[in-house]
């Protein structure tokens, strides 16, 4: 191409650029404004995520020290400079078509348009889907989980440390979706406009009052109408939107023609009980079957498979223990959920390893990719079970 002197008041002519075809050209200047504008970066974006760009549905999030991510209404994906050792020349688009007239060899005048080169752009923004950084979440709502005693003292006293949407939006690297996704996977509730983690204590304590009021007024746990239970509870002291958690949390709501019911849920019911049985450590595992049997409601049943991702067991002699080791406590990054797993145990079975895995999604990177990246598998023949130990140690 052949570069013309910066002429004040040419527009851009995009335009005429768009419409070469290959192996044509087109004459160029230096646009009136042209410079290094470090303000303007190109975004490069495929046909799935260009129709959010252009109807403006992203969004950029990070705090200062964070390396940025754009996100979707659903996805998340990371911001990745890449340089270019060509030139990539930048024209803004022009109502108005500058010409240049040119002399042949021959002698014949000819008009041709010019483009005007605003600025060249040293590279562009990449973007690759990533999995959402949720750590930062379940950290914050951890902080201040909700107890019952903030009801007896002025609750304008401890807005502190609590956060709104708005506040997990700004602060956290995830899009809406996933974010909405992770409240629910960590039971987090909003109450009086900001989302809490409700303590272990209040949450066991509504559940068990729940089910001794059934017992007290012949309710079927199957059937549970939600405006008796909420009435009842909220004279027991017991917030209406906390108690209404606590049903969403173990149960699932039945709809009939005149009332609102609750069926709570076998699994969930009896692993808030084993985790309360567990909450003062480690235990025979007879011991504590014998305890958890005896401590959830009549008509059900405990079975070990519920604990899946939430126990481990030990074999000290002839002896079997059992402590909590659930998987909410670990972190969401994968490097760091299996660096979390191989300090608690060097070497892991499938049967022991999966449970605490399979929640773990990256895109482009299968659960075998997973295995393959972070550990090393290890087995004596074919017969025998493969072990699981890291692949840094």
């Amino acid at each position: 191409m052949e570069v013309q002197k910066k002429r004040e008041g040419w527009e851009g002519q995009a335009e005429a650029s768009l419409s070469l075809t290959p192996g044509s050209s087109i004459p160029i200047c230096y646009h009136s404004q042209f410079g290094s504008h470090d303000d303007l970066l190109l975004l490069e974006v495929d046909d799935k995520l260009l129709p959010d760009v252009l109807g403006n549905r992203v969004s950029i999030r990070g705090q200062p020290d964070e390396d940025a991510v754009l996100c979707t209404l659903s996805s998340t994906y990371v911001m990745k400079f890449v340089g270019t050792s060509n030139s990539v020349f930048l024209i803004p688009p022009g109502d108005s078509i500058p010409t240049m007239k040119t002399t042949s060899a021959n002698g014949e005048m000819s008009t041709s348009v010019v483009a005007s080169v605003f600025t060249v752009a040293p590279g562009n923004i990449e973007l690759i889907q990533a999995a959402p950084k949720l750590d930062k979440l379940k950290k914050l709502l951890s902080e201040k989980p909700y107890n019952l005693e903030e009801d007896l003292y002025d609750s304008s006293v401890h807005k502190g440390g609590l956060h709104r949407w708005q506040d997990l939006v700004e602060m956290i690297q995830a899009s809406d979706e996933e974010i909405r996704a992770a409240l629910m996977s960590l039971s987090a509730v909003e109450v009086d406009g900001y989302w809490r983690i409700v303590d272990d204590k209040t949450m066991y304590e509504t559940l068990d009052m729940i089910l001794r009021n059934s017992v007290l007024h012949d309710w079927q746990i199957s059937a549970l109408s939600e405006d008796c239970v909420l009435s009842t509870m909220e004279a027991d002291g017991f917030p209406p939107r906390i108690v209404s958690h606590c049903l969403e949390t173990h149960g699932s709501k039945v709809y009939c023609s005149n009332d609102t019911l609750w069926r709570l849920d076998e699994k969930r019911v009896c692993l808030r009980f084993a985790l309360r049985v567990l909450s003062g450590g480690k235990m025979k595992l007879e011991s504590f079957m014998d305890k958890w049997e005896h401590s959830i409601p009549s008509g059900m049943k405990a079975d070990l498979k519920m604990l899946e991702g939430e126990v481990l067991y030990d074999k000290l002699g002839a002896e079997e223990w059992i402590r909590a080791f659930s998987v909410s406590t670990l972190p969401s990054n994968p490097a760091n959920r299996f660096a979390a797993l191989f300090r608690e145990r060097q070497k892991w079975e499938w049967k022991d390893l999966e449970p605490y895995i399979r929640d773990i999604h990256v895109p482009g990177l299968s659960a075998e990719g997973l295995l393959i990246k972070y550990t090393r598998r290890t087995q004596p023949n074919a017969e025998a079970e493969p072990i699981f130990s890291s692949r840094f140690t």
